[in-house]
C-alpha cells in the first residue's frame, strides 16, 4: 500500500519525531478521503458522493496510521548495521518484517477498497497528502549503498533498484498468502530467505 512521501530532510530527524509526521501525514490524508461532495473540486462527477468512509476504509487508515511508523523505524535502524555482521543477516529479519506488515495491512485495505469512488479518493488524497513509496525505498537503498562503499555489496548493485525489489517481494508474498491462503505459499521465514537470497547482493554471489 501506499505510504507517506515524507520530505527528504526528515529522514535527518530523532525516530520520535519521524513517527509523529509519519502519523500526521496518515491523518491528513484520512481528513482528505472523507472529504463530503463539493469539496472536491476535479473528482468526476460519476464518483462523487458521500465521503469516503466506513468501518473498513477507517481501520485500514487506522491500522497504517499505528504499524507505518514501526516499519519505518525497522529499516531506519538498518543503518545502525552498516559494517557489522554480514549483509544477508542484517537484511533477512527485515525482509521477514516486510512480509507481516505489508500481509497485516492489505488484509485491512482488501474489504476498504471495493468501489472505484473510494480508490479515486484515495489517489486523490495520496497525491494531496504527498504519499508514495519512497520513505521504505530510502533507508534501504541508503544501507546498501553504505554496506557497497565498504566492500560488502556487490558494484554491480543498484541500491536503489535492489531495494524496491526486495520490497516488492514482501509485498508479493504477503498478497498471494492472503489471496490463496498461507498453506499455498512457502512460510514467511523461507520466502524471506529466498528473497535476499535471490537479490545476490554480496561480491562473492554469482
Amino acid at each position: 500500500m501506499a505510504t507517506p512521501q515524507l520530505d527528504p530532510y526528515q529522514r535527518e530527524l530523532d525516530p520520535h519525531r519521524r513517527a509523529q509526521d509519519t502519523r500526521r501525514s496518515v491523518l491528513e490524508m484520512a481528513v482528505l478521503m472523507k472529504r463530503q461532495d463539493g469539496e472536491e473540486g476535479g473528482l468526476p462527477a460519476a464518483l462523487r458522493g458521500p465521503a469516503a468512509s466506513g468501518p473498513a476504509v477507517d481501520l485500514f487508515l487506522a491500522l497504517l496510521q499505528d504499524r507505518l511508523p514501526v516499519w519505518l523505524k525497522i529499516l531506519d535502524d538498518l543503518m545502525h548495521l552498516v559494517g557489522k555482521g554480514t549483509v544477508a543477516d542484517n537484511l533477512l529479519p527485515i525482509a521477514r518484517a516486510g512480509i507481516d506488515y505489508y500481509a497485516e495491512v492489505q488484509s485491512a485495505a482488501l474489504p476498504a477498497f471495493t468501489s472505484p469512488a473510494v480508490t479515486v479518493r484515495f489517489r486523490e488524497a495520496v497525491k494531496d497528502s504527498l504519499l508514495g513509496p519512497t520513505p521504505e525505498v530510502g533507508p534501504l537503498a541508503g544501507y546498501l549503498a553504505a554496506e557497497q562503499s565498504r566492500g560488502r555489496v556487490a558494484a554491480r548493485v543498484d541500491p536503489s533498484a535492489s531495494a524496491r525489489l526486495l520490497l516488492a517481494g514482501c509485498f508479493r508474498h504477503a498478497y498471494y498468502e492472503l489471496l490463496v491462503g498461507a498453506g499455498s505459499v512457502p512460510s514467511r521465514d523461507d520466502s524471506a530467505e529466498e528473497i535476499i537470497r535471490e537479490l545476490r547482493l554480496e561480491p562473492h554471489a554469482a
